[in-house]
């Protein structure tokens, strides 16, 4: 009898390591594999928009350069106006009175 109830008991034993925890559904491997899909998307939709950003971001720059290149030349190039002079006045020297004549 003893040994029939430690047989049962290993039995018991056995069997209830065995009903243990399943590996996941199909429903749950289902909602992982979307979920991973969703954040696949995600993830490229934001890369997509930063790529977007910077791209922005560099025109802007080159823009700024082109400005910036062409506010330079235009200083580089313009004239500056000279000062203007104030007018001499012509200095009239006296007539020097030559001897012997009037």
């Amino acid at each position: 009898m003893k040994k029939l109830f430690a047989l049962l008991v290993v039995a018991g034993m056995v069997s209830f390591v065995a009903c243990g925890p399943k590996g996941p559904t199909k429903e749950q491997l289902e909602k992982k594999r979307q979920d991973s899909i969703r954040t696949s998307d995600s993830l490229a939709k934001i890369e997509a928009e930063l790529k977007a950003a910077q791209d922005a971001a560099a025109k802007l720059q080159a823009e700024q350069k082109r400005k910036d290149d062409s506010i330079a030349d235009a200083q580089k190039n313009k004239k500056t106006p000279k000062k203007p002079t104030k007018p001499t006045k012509k200095v009239v020297e006296p007539k020097k009175k030559i001897p012997g004549k009037g």
